[in-house]
């Protein structure tokens, strides 16, 4: 009995076992092929949406009204109340001058004002007084016309007699001699009475160089009221002192940089970016801002402004290239941005970071609309 024959092995069988081991290399390669079509229409409908109206720079870095304080007057330093990176308000005192020579100047300056302002008030007693003696003067001229005019009545009288031959010339002569004094005295009266008016001129006149001597008194004694007050220093805003110079006993003059004041709060950022990239800006765009210091963590804040030129313009030399080899360099122009309320605090940000700002330029500034680029125009820059 013969046994079945064995069925002969297909030819096939090496190349499909190589097949199958390729299979798993091409399903491999078909997703990452998908995965990366999907990346790249992913990346592409970001960068059609968004990336395309992004401009950044990372010439930028933090600002702030950081005010440097010296003292108005001379002297010398006699307290120093706050320390390196000390917290400080609105109004506390921070460095106090040696203020006794400019108290004495202001007592010395007081004193000329009282004065003067006796000086004042003796005038006006004068003026009282020549008045008096002016009432006084015309009533002695009113006393002497009257004995005048009856003097004159006696001469005219005599000289009559005398005619008559009623009484003797001497009697005549006596009464014109009488009414010729009491006539000069009445004219010595009334030269009095004008010079006791004109008296009073006088005193004016006085009581006006007076005046200018009290205001300019009182001018000086306020210079000294302030001097004193300038020997204060005192913090103008909510901040942190920084760079602090002044130590006790030492002498500064007048406008030394003796420390300063950083504010706590309304920080901002100014970005220089490129001359391409600022016709796409606008005030009131939305700013990202990432700090050197802080790597991952995103501020805010808008567009304030925009420089009127680019920064070489600004600059001590500014670039001439009117004369010599040429080579063009890109310019930069300063762009405010103001931080939000939030971000804009003395806290992590310190003016002279460095950080890197983007501007969403989707964003509506609130300015003229028609300069604004329009989007084939981005995707095409």
């Amino acid at each position: 009995m013969t046994s079945p024959s064995t069925p002969a092995q297909p030819a096939s069988q090496p190349g499909g076992s190589s097949e199958k081991r390729t299979f798993p290399r091409r399903l491999a390669m078909r997703g990452a092929i998908v995965v990366a079509a999907i990346a790249v229409l992913g990346y592409g409908t970001y960068w059609w949406t968004t990336a395309r109206y992004l401009e950044s720079t990372d010439d930028a870095y933090v600002g702030g009204d950081v005010t440097v304080l010296g003292p108005k007057v001379p002297g010398y330093i006699a307290e120093v109340l706050v320390t390196d990176n000390q917290t400080v308000h609105a109004g506390d005192v921070l460095v106090r001058l040696d203020d006794r020579d400019y108290r004495a100047a202001l007592a010395k300056a007081e004193g000329a004002v009282a004065a003067q302002q006796a000086l004042m008030a003796n005038l006006d007693a004068t003026a009282k007084l020549q008045a008096a003696v002016i009432a006084q003067a015309r009533a002695s001229v009113v006393a002497v016309s009257a004995d005048a005019r009856r003097a004159h009545d006696d001469q005219v009288r005599y000289q009559d007699l005398v005619a008559k031959a009623a009484v003797s010339v001497q009697s005549a002569q006596k009464a014109d001699a009488d009414y010729k004094q009491i006539a000069a005295n009445r004219e010595r009266a009334e030269a009095g009475a004008v010079a006791a008016e004109r008296q009073l001129d006088v005193i004016a006149t006085q009581k006006q160089q007076a005046q200018a001597a009290l205001a300019q008194a009182v001018a000086e004694r306020d210079i000294a009221k302030l001097n004193v007050e300038y020997t204060v220093l005192r913090a103008p805003v909510d901040g942190t002192v920084g760079n602090r110079r002044a130590r006790p006993g030492a002498y500064a003059q007048a406008g030394t940089q003796l420390l300063a004041v950083v504010p706590a709060h309304g920080l901002w950022v100014d970005a220089n970016f490129k001359e391409g990239q600022v016709a796409h800006l606008r005030p009131g765009m939305p700013v990202k801002i990432e700090a050197d210091v802080l790597p991952g963590r995103v501020f805010h804040g808008r567009v304030a402004s925009l420089a009127p030129a680019t920064g070489a313009q600004f600059s001590v030399l500014p670039p001439e290239n009117a004369t010599g080899n040429f080579t063009k360099i890109v310019q930069r122009v300063p762009v405010r941005v103001q931080l939000d309320d939030a971000d804009g605090r003395l806290g992590t940000l310190r003016p002279g970071l460095s950080v890197t700002a983007e501007v969403d330029a989707r964003g509506d500034g609130g300015g003229d609309k028609s300069s604004a680029p329009a989007p084939a125009k981005v995707a095409a820059r």
